[in-house]
């Protein structure tokens, strides 16, 4: 069944029926809605926490530094 047969079958369905139909297209396509961004969103922040060491420090002195920022700024 193509689109168009569809839609010219729905339009003779009853008021009623087309306003349910209505409804679970809508709650069909919000499933569907609420899936997709969190993937995305997840495929952004990847390797977001990564640190990465200075040029000339050690990692012990990358490690402690991160630390005292993180303890400073959640005081």
């Amino acid at each position: 069944m193509t689109l168009q047969e569809l839609q010219n079958q729905v339009l003779q369905l009853p008021t009623g029926d087309r306003w349910q139909l209505v409804q679970v297209l809508l709650e069909s396509l919000k499933r569907e809605a609420d899936l997709k961004p969190k993937r995305r969103n997840l495929s952004r922040l990847r390797g977001i926490a990564k640190i990465s060491a200075v040029p000339g420090e050690s990692n012990a002195q990358a490690d402690a530094d991160y630390v005292t920022y993180l303890t400073e700024k959640y005081q």
